[in-house]
């Protein structure tokens, strides 16, 4: 029957590898498409409102939303009368960091392109879209006043501003840009000012309100990240998938997830002095931060109409007497998940990176690989030698862990002899054993658990570098041009299950046959699967099994020769 059962166990690796190739197809299918999609969307975005064929969502979504309530304000519902105004082109900044595009209705940020990071690494000219509003997609940041002289209420809707130009951009030499929107209501001048700094994702949103009127001006200002339930292709090929969904900050909680399913089952509220709320995704984030002196009232739901998912907060009310003058601020992340930027805008917003539960290890592994990338210059060299690091820290419990299956491998002969002799009498063989393994000074479970302590710390590099967006399209030597994505050529994968596969031969082969011969097949079952990692992780495993080779090699031997 063993022949049977070295069939069944071969088809079942066989069938694993083809689903696998199978869900491989399926993703890079699922990437062209959503590619496809986002050529079209990123043409529909650029055309002005007044002429854009596609169906916008302020036009079709205005009248099922709910406008965010000023404290003490009456629920109200906002009417059919938020539609695009007539002859209306968006606003374009452009600055080392962004190619953005603003709505002047309401001045909400209906599309952002990372500069510095590109869609399709083979496509030099196509910058990575993270927010857009389109047809077929809408993940958007808007902002504006409510309450009694709020901008946006139920009868007037969103009110058009006013700008100096419709083309902005932040020229050579220039550290700052500031783009202002004008609004003249009942005898109060509203400006609506964007900031944007070079070499920042953060974009400073206020509101300056300068009271020309005889009456006392009220308003709170609401940010709000409204977004479908568009789910965008993820870049890590096979393994845990990234979270993708909503997060905040409160004063329980430094860091909790609100995902989809969460905002499905009813709206969820909270108040903080300060805080924020971010619309996580891999590699991005992006989070209004509002003033952190305030008391904001947090808010997380679906639309009237449950098309999309609405992420925001209100502050508290605002009010500038007559003849006054006052400024209403907030923030406004949008970018990449890099620890120190996201550190420096609000405490605990760097948490948005998953580092998982291993998060106390992952983040001083991955703060310890930038250090080396600072002096090395490549992502691939710095994952070396952060291994050689690991294995330098763990070097005694693994020397631990190695001798323990030498041992057991020079007594092995020994063993066998022991089986021949009493394999028919389990407990004179346990007992005979275990006089052997007092004689030999071997400890049967000596080797693993030096090993388990290294298992927390293998998992946290992995998260390490599934989440570590400075890895995206960071290239290696020779074929390896992208070390977040697979290997082209799977050479490193097929390197990794020839180095496991010689491992083996140095430990101690199984008593069981049947497991032995699983055991053999191991080495092809993980090739097989790491062909779909990214090769970053790849690489990590192929050096630390090519220096636990070299360590278990050396002191294998010595034991041998003792």
């Amino acid at each position: 029957m063993n022949w049977l059962r070295n069939a069944l166990i071969g088809g079942i690796l066989v069938v694993v590898f083809l689903l696998f190739i199978r869900w491989n197809e399926f993703q890079e299918n699922k990437v062209a498409i959503n590619a496809a999609s986002q050529e079209t969307i990123t043409a529909d975005a650029d055309i002005p409102i007044e002429n854009n064929a596609i169906e916008t969502p302020s036009a079709v979504a205005a009248s099922d939303e709910d406008i965010p309530l000023a404290p003490n304000q009456a629920d109200q519902s906002l009417q059919d009368d938020d539609q695009p105004a007539k002859s209306t082109a968006l606003i374009k900044v452009d600055t080392d960091s962004f190619h953005i595009l603003i709505d002047p209705k309401g001045g909400d940020i209906v599309k952002v392109s990372l500069a510095k990071y590109l869609a399709d690494i083979e496509d030099k000219e196509s910058s990575f879209i993270l927010l857009n509003r389109s047809a077929s997609h809408t993940y958007v940041a808007e902002s504006d006043l409510v309450g009694p002289n709020g901008t946006h209420t139920a009868k007037t809707g969103r009110q058009l501003y006013s700008s100096a130009a419709t083309s902005y951009q932040l020229g050579e030499g220039q550290d700052e840009l500031s783009v202002d929107l004008t609004l003249v209501q009942n005898g109060v001048d509203i400006t609506k000012r964007f900031t944007f700094k070079r070499d920042s994702y953060l974009i400073q949103v206020e509101y300056i309100v300068n009271n020309r009127s005889s009456e006392t001006w009220k308003a709170a200002m609401y940010g709000r990240i409204k977004r479908d339930g568009y789910e965008p292709p993820s870049e890590t090929g096979f393994g845990v998938q990234p979270y993708l969904g909503a997060a905040i900050t409160t004063a329980e909680t430094n860091y909790k997830k609100i995902d989809f399913e969460d905002i499905d089952e009813g709206k969820i509220e909270h108040s903080n002095k300060g805080g924020w709320v971010a619309m996580i995704q891999h590699y991005f984030v992006s989070a209004w931060v509002p003033n952190p002196e305030d008391e904001n009232k947090y808010s997380l739901q679906k639309s009237g109409n449950k098309k999309y998912y609405l992420m925001g907060y209100t502050s508290p009310l605002y009010s500038v007497a007559p003849g006054q003058q006052e400024t209403i601020s907030s923030s406004f992340y949008v970018g990449p998940k890099i620890i120190k930027n996201l550190e420096k805008v609000s405490p605990h917003l760097d948490l948005t990176i998953d580092f998982s539960w291993l998060w106390f290890i992952a983040k001083p592994l991955f703060l310890a690989l930038d250090f080396i990338h600072g002096f090395v210059g490549n992502w691939g060299i710095a994952i070396i030698l952060l291994t050689c690091l690991v294995k330098i820290i763990f070097f005694y419990p693994s020397a631990m862990a190695y001798r323990s299956m030498a041992k057991m491998r020079k007594v092995m002969p020994l063993m066998q002899e022991l089986k021949e002799r009493y394999g028919d009498d389990r407990q004179r063989m346990g007992m005979e054993t275990m006089k052997l393994y007092k004689k030999e000074g071997v400890n049967p479970l000596g080797g693993c658990l030096p090993m388990l302590l290294q298992m927390p710390v293998f998992i946290a590099l992995y998260w390490a570098l599934m989440e570590s967006v400075e890895l995206r399209h960071s290239p290696f030597f020779f074929w390896i041009v992208d070390l977040s994505i697979k290997d082209p050529y799977f050479i490193l994968p097929l390197i990794f299950g020839a180095s496991m596969f010689f491992q083996q031969k140095l430990n101690p082969p199984p008593t069981d046959p049947m497991q032995a011969k699983v055991m053999q097949l191991m080495p092809i079952f993980f090739t097989f699967l790491f062909m779909m990692f990214p090769a970053g992780l790849v690489l990590y495993w192929v050096t630390n099994n090519a220096l636990s080779i070299t360590q278990q090699y050396i002191i294998t031997k010595q034991i041998e020769n003792s």
